[in-house]
């Protein structure tokens, strides 16, 4: 029995147990949390495709190293200085897209907010009667709209790709803008705070690999511009009427007044908060829209 004891004791002797300190398991939550969210964004965007070339590439040099092709190998080591530069350029717009979307979290702004109410009112609530008005009147005539609605991330660059209007927002405005063979119904409008800033603004389209091939230029063009910002965008389909909602990558269709309207109340007095959005996120089906 003493002999089975001491060979316990001296196994376990042997065993390293290394000290683990909270610096440690800090360092192990911050990698799991960017390693999450990497390979998240990988997979939402063609750098997942991209990826998959890579790695089929590096299985191709370990075979030629386990059985000794040194051609083969010659060419990766003369081609891998190069193959490094191409990643950097064909993963650009997805890179690009990453560190827009790091930039517009406001990490910082959020650590020092005091909670304080006291907070530059987005829009009125006459602004947002405005809206729903015009939105669900234009949605009735099947008239398409598109209307981004900038908070804290500034659509200057895309407003300059429209026709300046300035003008204090209105639903009778809004309705004539969008009308059918008038100057200003192609393209976006931009509202910021009360007014309407430009009118026939470009936005950029999505490249979300996941949105439905049935969605036309309209969905795809505000999914877009709220994947680069924090916008919020209203659509009105041309073919159905159907009211929708894009926000931080996400289109939330099938509205009606009510649900429009509480959307709306989120960002009336502060910034947009997602997760408190996504509670109201109204009919997803999938149907064809212009």
């Amino acid at each position: 029995m003493e002999n089975i004891l001491s060979a316990f004791e001296n196994f376990y002797k042997n065993i390293y147990f290394p000290q683990i300190h909270i610096t440690d398991v800090l360092e192990m939550l911050i990698i799991s949390f960017l390693l999450y969210h990497i390979i998240c964004w990988f997979k939402k965007s063609r750098a997942w495709t991209l990826f998959k070339g890579i790695a089929v590439l590096a299985l191709c040099w370990l075979f030629a190293a386990i059985f000794e092709l040194n051609t083969i190998l010659w060419i990766f080591r003369n081609t891998i200085s190069v193959g490094i530069i191409a990643i950097i350029i064909i993963f650009q717009p997805e890179l690009r897209k990453a560190l827009e979307q790091l930039g517009k979290q406001n990490f910082l702004s959020s650590l020092f907010d005091s909670g304080s109410s006291e907070r530059k009112e987005q829009f009125s609530a006459k602004t947002t009667n405005e809206l729903v008005k015009a939105t669900f009147e234009m949605a009735k005539n099947k008239v398409g709209a598109l209307i981004v609605i900038e908070q804290n991330v500034p659509l200057g660059d895309y407003e300059r790709t429209g026709i300046p209007v300035d003008a204090v927002v209105s639903s009778q405005l809004l309705v004539n803008i969008f009308e059918h063979n008038t100057p200003l119904h192609d393209g976006a409008v931009i509202l910021r705070n009360n007014r309407i800033t430009a009118a026939t603004c470009y936005l950029p389209l999505s490249d979300n690999m996941e949105i439905n091939k049935e969605l036309g230029t309209r969905h795809r063009a505000a999914i877009g511009i709220s994947e680069v910002s924090d916008s919020m965008t209203i659509i009105v389909s041309e073919e159905t009427g159907d009211v929708s909602v894009a926000v931080a990558g996400e289109l939330y269709r099938g509205l009606d007044v009510d649900n429009l309207k509480k959307k709306l109340s989120y960002i009336q007095n502060k910034a947009l908060d997602v997760k408190r959005f996504r509670l109201w996120k109204g009919n997803r089906n999938e149907r064809k829209t212009s």
